[in-house]
């Protein structure tokens, strides 16, 4: 199968210098939506037609691995799948979709490729309580015989209720054919793509249809008010499979999806959280209210406190992270770890029951097992020009307020006193202190504010 994606419009209503096509959905552009899907129906060629924003659309998306073919001038979806036509295998059928229609399901467009067969041509309809804009189905004998757009069509013609949705599949060879014959003598003065329903139909070629299971598979987005539209719909439908695979979700309109969430059982998320990229949940995890996880794996039985950052990290089993946590890029935490409230972590791996529990700094760390990390400490892990890592043993107690000047290693059971800049290896199972002899000075005055 062939699949032709056209791209090419403008998207004024978007009021915005970017490409309609290019404006996110659940964090990934529109047309990635529709390629993706196009994807999993095992075409053996995609196509896509691009024309407003230069080359902006073929270079932001470079890595979908597919064609690319410019339409310039942009003169209707007629002429727009005519500049794929060199590209199309005239021995498969060829899907027609839409850029700016992300929600469009696998299931229900193969329902239409099947329809279609090698020898038929079958349109995705839709019935609408308003169908005000959209070119109507007109049906002799319940039979599909043309398409009329709203700005051609008759008082009796717009009554129509059946829709197009411009989605279609055809059989190659009469596709150029009909295309080859398409005229532009219309209200908008374009070649329509759904001048070829008529054609197909005079010249006895079958005309099939289905429709979706959802109304909002087939909605297309021009405005910013569409936009955000389709992102409500999409995440309410990702919320329900998620109910239904047993999550609790405190509000199943607060919650944001921008990739894939994988659940275990019995996890709980509270409201305002968003997942991004590829995030999976054991078993009894909690997600506590305000919560940004990308990239992720958490185990068992962690919970993450409220207004915690997860980036690029794997957590451990029964770990407690946050509130207002952030674990960044590399970070790897061992099982009953805890990470409290203003605690960053970067590129550092904690073994198991080890803690950190506020106010902390840790990057660039290989930290052992049962080790207290106290308040205000931090790793200072970076001279300028290179990063340089630290060692912390097990059973080590960093005490508060400390500053472990890497390369440096804290040897097994090693204390490091309060307050101290630890620039040399810490022996094990000693204490080390570095400050200055505490004086008071009592004759001493705060210096006063001299006026301007």
């Amino acid at each position: 199968m062939n699949v032709v994606i056209l791209a090419a419009g403008m998207g004024k209503r978007m009021q915005s210098d970017l490409p309609k096509v290019l404006h996110p959905l659940a964090g990934k552009p529109l047309l990635s939506h529709v390629i993706s899907t196009a994807k999993a129906l095992n075409p053996s060629r995609i196509c896509v037609v691009y024309g407003h924003g230069g080359d902006l659309v073929p270079s932001q998306l470079a890595a979908e691995d597919v064609r690319f073919v410019l339409q310039s001038p942009q003169l209707g979806t007629g002429h727009a799948v005519m500049q794929a036509s060199d590209a199309l295998d005239d021995s498969a059928p060829t899907l027609v979709l839409y850029g700016d229609v992300p929600l469009t399901t696998a299931t229900t467009l193969q329902t239409l490729v099947d329809k279609a067969g090698k020898e038929r041509l079958a349109v995705l309809t839709v019935d609408l309580e308003d169908p005000t804009g959209y070119g109507r189905i007109v049906r002799e004998n319940n039979r599909i015989v043309r398409i009329v757009e709203q700005k051609d069509a008759s008082d009796s013609e717009r009554a129509i209720r059946e829709v197009n949705t411009g989605i279609l599949v055809a059989p190659t060879r009469a596709l150029k054919s009909w295309l080859s014959k398409l005229s532009n003598n219309n209200a908008q003065q374009e070649y329509y793509l759904t001048d070829i329903i008529a054609m197909a139909v005079k010249e006895g070629t079958p005309v099939e249809s289905a429709q979706p299971a959802q109304v909002w598979e087939t909605l297309g987005v021009n405005s910013k008010v569409q936009l955000a539209e389709l992102e409500r719909i999409y995440q309410r439908a990702i919320a329900n499979a998620l109910l239904e695979q047993g999550v609790t979700l405190a509000d199943p309109n607060r919650i944001d999806v921008r990739g894939e969430l994988h659940c275990g059982r019995d996890v709980s998320i509270d409201v305002g959280c968003v997942f991004e990229g590829e995030v999976v949940l054991g078993d009894g995890v909690v997600i506590g209210a305000n919560c940004v996880i990308r990239d992720a794996k958490i185990h068992s039985g962690a919970m993450i406190k409220p207004f915690s950052h997860i980036d690029g990290t794997r957590i451990g089993s029964d770990a407690q992270i946050g509130p207002y946590a952030r674990l960044r890029p590399g970070t790897v935490l061992g099982d009953d770890v805890h990470v409290g409230n203003f605690v960053e972590i970067k590129n550092s791996q904690f073994d198991a029951h080890s803690k950190a529990n506020h106010l902390a700094y840790v990057g660039d760390a290989t930290v052992g097992a049962r080790v207290n990390i106290g308040a205000g400490t931090i790793t200072c892990n970076y001279d300028g020009a290179n990063k340089h890592r630290t060692v912390i043993e097990d059973d080590a107690f960093i005490g508060s307020d400390t500053q472990l000047v890497a390369p440096v290693t804290v040897g097994k059971g090693a204390t490091i006193g309060a307050g101290t800049t630890l620039t040399k290896d810490a022996p094990p199972d000693s204490l080390t202190v570095s400050r200055a002899k505490q004086i008071s000075i009592a004759s001493w005055q705060r210096p006063v504010k001299i006026k301007k």
